[in-house]
């Protein structure tokens, strides 16, 4: 998957629910998806988590940068002038990535990564708050479901690599099965979420287990980041729902 184009795309796709908007209404939207917040808020929230993942590989930063300290890290107050920050906040993070080379390391959620680790990670925050901002709006979500399994298998292993910082998301012994109904998606459309010896991990492998969910896999990507309900977003349940119940509940988002 071509993750540089798909930043760019997704990022001209959040900006496009933004621009249907009045401008003068995007502080008194409320976001009912990511609490307290509006609109506004959103679009901040996304365009300066792009600085600063941009900021991060061009510093080659091995600590994480305070929020506060990234340039231009607030939108101007002139509608057009914020779409254009917005979309140029996703240009830095190529061009800081072609700087540095993308096997550069640099600080991570996880651990140190090459730079370009950072271009995935942002395609699909980009993508989920879009979500956010078309749910807000009442306006239909979608995206290829391509994407939307990767994004799935990219937050499995963010929540699994953090695992141990907090209670452990599935009990000893507990199988947790994902799988998505499209078609063309092959193994990349199933998920196996297991507790062994080994600690929590996934896989692509096909397997019963306690509990299993079944749907679109854009469906299933707005579940597992807590955007929809099982019942919201059409997913079936199979087995003890209260294994998901759980994960959601001992997951830190």
């Amino acid at each position: 998957m071509d993750f540089r184009a798909a930043l760019i795309e997704e990022t001209n796709a959040f900006t496009d629910v933004v621009r249907s908007v009045d401008p003068s209404t995007l502080a008194s939207t409320p976001v009912p998806t990511c609490p307290d917040w509006n609109l506004s808020q959103l679009v901040k929230h996304v365009g300066r988590g792009n600085r600063w993942s941009a900021q991060i590989i061009e510093e080659r930063r091995y600590e994480p940068l305070d929020p506060r300290e990234v340039r231009d890290g607030k939108p101007p107050e002139d509608p057009e002038a914020a779409i254009a920050w917005f979309r140029q906040g996703a240009q830095l993070i190529l061009d800081a990535i072609d700087h540095v080379g993308g096997d550069a390391r640099v600080w991570t959620f996880i651990g140190a990564k090459p730079a370009g680790w950072w271009v995935r990670r942002r395609v699909h925050e980009t993508t989920v708050h879009r979500a956010d901002a078309a749910l807000a709006l009442g306006q239909p979500f979608a995206l290829s479901s391509e994407l939307a399994a990767d994004g799935i298998s990219e937050w499995l292993t963010l929540n699994v690599a953090q695992a141990d910082r907090h209670a452990p998301p599935l009990d000893r012994g507990v199988t947790l099965h994902l799988h998505a109904t499209d078609e063309g998606l092959g193994p990349t459309g199933e998920w196996t979420i297991t507790h062994d010896e080994d600690g929590v991990n996934w896989s692509h492998d096909h397997a019963k287990g306690e509990a299993a969910l079944r749907g679109r896999s854009v469906d299933l990507l707005l579940a597992v980041t807590r955007r929809r309900s099982l019942d919201e977003a059409g997913i079936e349940v199979y087995g003890d729902q209260a294994v998901w119940d759980g994960w959601l509940a001992r997951t830190p988002f």
